[in-house]
Formats: structure tokens, sequence, C-alpha cells
């Protein structure tokens, strides 16, 4: 797990909007940094902002009185001394925590912790916190929509508990403080309930019993054995002339087994070949069969072949036939063509016959009507 960024708002004593980007320089770069400042400067409010994002939880308000301790809030309203909502600054409406880090699974995520007071007022009730989870660069949310399944995605992602990450990571500034101050016995002691090896302890003890139990029932084992004397030489000579005998015995079952499967192997080898042979001599009989089936159709191309010569002279004649056919339908068409052009001609004369006598009747009765246009023409005034 490694934090980005810790951003926040109206904490405690940091009014306003603050933001601690450690991928910018200088803190990109910087192998080793301190959160230094004079009191109330907000350096446990950063560390709070972080606490609150994450978790919803910080060292500061756990050590705050008993869990029945009850601060004073707006409008006569009390709030529970273990409550984060305490760590909202006062006269601020609204707050929030942000932390952006990688998780154990190497992608960025944003947790947000954020209150209110009702109504957006600085007297208003303070209303409940809400939390989220978005994988980064997106803001994709991830987990569900309850705070609780929120968190428990924010665990499996740091890959710490908040027990966890204030021991390991994030130690808290009072408890460091009397680390430094404290005895030898006393320092051991706080390094333990700091560190939570007193699991350790715990451990050690079950396998300190542990070795016990098992020390006893190697004691007893022992003592049985010891109850069982070794065999004389005659007895174990014997047993192991026995032991060779048997292995012998074992051996040569071993010879006739390997001879058994080489028969074996050969029986079913000699199976393979005479199923191979039948099935060989059922293809020479259906090739038989089918060169005797075949005997019509050689016959048949052997009579083609010996005709080949002639090829030539059956393909001219068919030319020629063709050629004849083309003529004698050429011929049927000029036939009908000048049958049609007599036709024409005769009606054609016909025609001139009948304009020639039609010019004659037109020519013969003129000098009449010229006649009399001319009478006409003198008798006007």
């Amino acid at each position: 797990m490694r934090i980005l960024a810790i951003r926040g708002r109206n904490l405690a004593s940091l009014s306003g909007e603050f933001a601690i980007d450690f991928t910018a320089e200088p803190l990109a770069s910087a192998g080793l940094f301190a959160i230094c400042g004079p009191t109330g400067a907000g350096k446990s409010t950063l560390l709070d902002a972080l606490c609150l994002a994450l978790y919803d939880r910080t060292p500061r308000v756990a050590r705050v009185g008993g869990r029945d301790t009850v601060l004073p809030d707006v409008a006569g309203e009390t709030i529970g001394a273990h409550d984060t909502r305490t760590l909202l600054r006062r006269g601020a409406a609204e707050g929030h925590a942000e932390v952006d880090f990688v998780g154990g699974d190497g992608q960025a995520y944003r947790a947000r912790w954020s209150v209110r007071r009702a109504r957006g007022k600085a007297g208003g009730k303070l209303q409940q916190t809400q939390m989220s989870l978005a994988r980064l660069p997106g803001e994709e949310p991830v987990g569900g929509g309850l705070k609780t399944e929120v968190q428990a995605a924010i665990v499996e992602r740091v890959g710490l508990t908040f027990e966890q990450f204030t021991r390991a990571v994030l130690l808290a500034q009072n408890e460091f403080f009397a680390f430094l101050k404290a005895g030898d016995d006393e320092r051991a002691a706080l390094l333990q309930a700091l560190t939570g090896t007193g699991r350790f302890e715990a451990i050690s003890r079950r396998a300190f019993e542990r070795n016990k139990v098992e020390q006893e029932a190697l004691r007893q084992l022992r003592e049985q054995a010891a109850q069982h004397q070794p065999l004389d030489a005659d007895t174990r000579a014997q047993c192991e002339r026995q032991r060779r005998q048997q292995q012998d015995a074992v051996t040569a079952l071993d010879e006739r087994l390997r001879q058994y499967e080489a028969q074996l192997r050969w029986h079913a080898d000699a199976a393979d070949l005479a199923r191979l042979e039948q099935q060989a001599i059922d293809r020479h009989r259906d090739a038989v069969a089918a060169h005797d089936a075949a005997a019509p159709r050689r016959a048949r191309l052997a009579d083609a072949h010996a005709a080949q010569p002639a090829r030539a002279l059956v393909a001219e004649i068919d030319r020629l036939a063709a050629q004849r056919e083309a003529q004698r339908q050429e011929l049927a068409r000029a036939a009908e063509a000048l049958a049609a052009a007599a036709r024409a001609a005769q009606d054609a004369q016909a025609e001139r016959q009948r304009a020639a006598a039609a010019l004659e009747a037109a020519r013969t009765p003129r000098p009449r009507w010229r006649r009399a246009w001319r009478r006409h023409a003198n008798s006007m005034p």
C-alpha cells in the first residue's frame, strides 16, 4: 500500500481546503520528510484525515475519555467523545477527508469520508458520516452502497485493519513520545502493546505445551521400543537367507511374467496380421469383381480408339452439313426477299399508272376553266 495524496476540508485545526500531493515535487523525490510545526498547526489533523478516509477512526479520538463520555454540540445537542464527527471544525457546516493510494493489487484508489450538518447550516444537527471508494483515474465506484461494504473493500485493498495500520504504518504521536521516555521494561511493554506482539507470547506458550506433549509421547515410544529386543545372530542369518530366497523367487516370477507378456504380444501381433491379411483378400476380391464388371466399358473404349482415325472425316462431314443447311436457309431468305421486292415493284407500277392518269385528267379541263375565268374577269368594272 502506497499513499499518493491526502486532502481534506474543515477538519479540527485546519479550516478550508488542504491537500498534500506525494506524487509532486518536492515530496515525490524526497526519501524521508517530517511533518512539523507548532502546536495547533494541524500535524495530527493530517494523520486524522488519513485514518478517517480509510477507516472512519483515528487514534486521537479513540483515546478521548471513556466509552460513555459525551461532548456538547450545537443547539444543546451532545455527541460521543469517540465519535469521529467531533473532528468537524467548529463553525463549519460540512467537512471531508480524501486519500489517494495504491492498493495491494497495484491499482490506484480514492477513499473519501465526509460529514455535514442539517440544511447545510453551521447550527444544524450533525448527520451520519458517509464513506466511498473509487478506482482511479475514472473514479469507478468500488464496493456496495453500504458503509460497511465500503470499509470492507478498503481493508481488502489496503491489506491492513485499523489496528494493524496504526501499529505498522501510523504510530500515534503521544505513544511514540511515551516510547522514547520510558524505561527498558516499560518500553518493552509499550512496544508489545504498540506492535501487538502479545499474540507471539501466546503462540510461544502453546508451542511449549505442544513440545511437552510430544516429548512425553516420544518417551513412551522409546519405552515401547526398549521392550522389543533385537534378534540373535543365527535367527537374523536365517531370516536373511529366507529374504534372499524370496527375492530370488520374485526375480524368477518377474522373468516368467516378462516371457508371458512377450508371448501375449506375439499372439496379439499375429491376430493383427491375420486381420490385415483378410482385409487384403477382401480388397483383392472386390478389385477383381470391379475389373470384370468394367469389361463392357473397356470394349466400348477399344471401339472408340479404333474409330479415332475417322473422327476428323466425321467432323468435316458435320461441318459441311451445317454449312449447307446455313446456305439453304440463306437462299430461302433471299427468295422471300425477292418475292417481296417483286410485289413492291408491281405495287409501285400500279401506283405510277394511277398517278399518270390523274395527272392527265388534271391537265385536260384546264382550258375551260381558264376561259371561264377570263370571261368573269372581263365582266368586272
